[in-house]
């Protein structure tokens, strides 16, 4: 049983938000990890419903911060899967939301096999740029070391495949990214992504991913 009622508490996040002194992301963040603490034996259905609860109220509450009350709930965290992915996703319009979904929740649920690859592969095929971007953000946390991954080219480069001809901007940085990320961990797998795939990739993704082969930065000529 949960000692908090969450629409209770979703109200009282809200206003304390609103009267924060210090409303930086730093700020935010810092009264999140106070959230986080208290939460931390509350059982990670109560944590769910509070971060959808939370995700309904944009205009007072930053969505990251909804994302990371589960990110940082070892049950909640745990217990992500495709249904509940999909309702902390909802609505996601802008590449703010979309990269915070994308690396605090789906990629991390993604590695740990908690959703199938066909979800995600769905999602790359989605008529929405924000959910096909998300699929290609999401293989970020199997290859960055400082979000817990360790590498996985065939997961990634089997959505990478999938937007390969994808031309919306949110799709294709996402796509560059998502490369250049992998590069860090097996830059031969992505030569070979790269020259199977040149004449079907956008030219921003070959530039940027050709120079971090190459230099180790996506703009070496802006230094």
């Amino acid at each position: 049983m949960t000692s908090y009622d969450s629409d209770k508490l979703a109200a009282e996040i809200g206003s304390q938000l609103e009267m924060l002194t210090d409303k930086s992301t730093k700020g935010i963040r810092t009264f999140r990890r106070e959230l986080s603490r208290r939460l931390a034996s509350e059982p990670s259905d109560f944590v769910f419903l509070l971060s959808l609860q939370l995700l309904e109220t944009k205009e007072t509450v930053a969505p990251f911060f909804a994302y990371e009350l589960v990110q940082h709930h070892r049950e909640a965290s745990r217990g992500l899967n495709p249904r509940k992915l999909k309702q902390l996703g909802k609505g996601i319009s802008s590449w703010g939301e979309v990269d915070t979904f994308a690396c605090y929740l789906s990629g991390p649920a993604w590695r740990e096999h908690q959703v199938p690859d066909s979800v995600i592969a769905a999602w790359a095929r989605s008529k929405n740029r924000w959910w096909r971007r998300a699929a290609v953000v999401s293989t970020i946390p199997l290859n960055n070391k400082a979000r817990g991954g360790q590498g996985d080219a065939a997961r990634t480069l089997q959505i990478c495949q999938l937007v390969v001809h994808d031309r919306d901007d949110m799709v294709v940085k996402a796509l560059s990214w998502a490369l250049r990320e992998l590069a860090k961990r097996d830059s031969n797998a992505v030569k070979t992504f790269l020259n199977k795939n040149k004449q079907s990739l956008a030219s921003r993704v070959v530039r940027e991913v050709n120079n971090k082969l190459k230099t180790g930065l996506k703009n070496p000529h802006k230094l």
